[in-house]
């Protein structure tokens, strides 16, 4: 048996019909077993049923079962809601703080469980997100990169995280990319060769990485790219080569056609 085949409460006990105060709902079809039903330890479950009967919401904010919070906590009176900023459980807290006014997210920028930190750098203005550049937790210091403007990012440009560099790479003002150019991760580099004035792509004629050295083949002046032509990646001289033949198409990077052995 599975949740879906079962209507078991979150203790682990039969649900039954005949025992709950809810009887004039079910009279009324407005609950069902199996289908909507706060009892039952199935959140989908008891989503129906506050999606059915939203007025109820407010009795259910402080069950003993979790998901009957977190979900009751979509529906009741915002004026409920500050309380379960300090529920223990981390869906509780954020079903709750994204319908409050966004000064009550400040609370939660050190909550212990990432996934309420990410979604609060989703919901915070810039000026707010300060202290979470220093999150602890990459994704949540990747989250603020998508989010704050150059001010912010330039605190974020030596990160420890190569991902997250490679966000700023992607959005910081192009006159800083070349301080990046040298990043020790190859993701980061070849970001900053795609966003990398012409002029300035010499810099990367010599980069380890093909994928930057194809960059630098494929933009920077032709006149420029002769000694790549010896390239050691067959990719690069490929590149090199249509360029320095004006009868040549240049050469469109594709994924490889797998055959299927059966």
């Amino acid at each position: 048996m599975t949740d879906i085949d079962e209507a078991v409460d979150w203790r682990g006990n039969a649900i039954s019909c005949d025992a709950c105060g809810y009887a004039a709902l079910l009279a009324a079809g407005r609950c069902r077993l199996k289908h909507a039903c706060v009892n039952d330890r199935y959140a989908r479950r008891i989503d129906r049923f506050f999606t059915w009967n939203p007025t109820l919401a407010d009795t259910h904010v402080r069950h003993p079962h979790f998901e009957v919070r977190a979900i009751a906590a979509k529906h009741a009176d915002i004026f409920l809601l500050p309380p379960m900023l300090d529920d223990p459980e981390e869906a509780v807290r954020w079903n709750a703080v994204r319908r409050l006014p966004r000064r009550y997210a400040l609370r939660l920028r050190d909550d212990p469980h990432r996934e309420v930190r990410i979604r609060v750098a989703a919901l915070l203005d810039e000026a707010d997100l300060i202290p979470m550049v220093r999150d602890p937790d990459y994704y949540v210091r990747l989250m603020v990169a998508r989010r704050v403007g150059p001010g912010l990012l330039a605190r974020m440009i030596e990160d420890k995280e190569p991902e997250v560099r490679r966000m700023v790479a992607a959005r910081a003002p192009v006159e800083w990319l070349i301080r990046m150019a040298a990043d020790a991760d190859a993701d980061v580099r070849y970001e900053v060769s795609k966003r990398l004035p012409g002029d300035l792509l010499a810099r990367l004629k010599r980069d380890p990485d093909w994928r930057v050295r194809f960059e630098v083949a494929s933009r920077l002046p032709v006149a420029q790219v002769t000694d790549l032509a010896r390239d050691e990646d067959i990719l690069v001289r490929e590149m090199v080569a249509s360029r320095l033949s004006p009868s040549t198409t240049p050469l469109m990077l594709e994924p490889p056609i797998l055959e299927v052995v059966s």
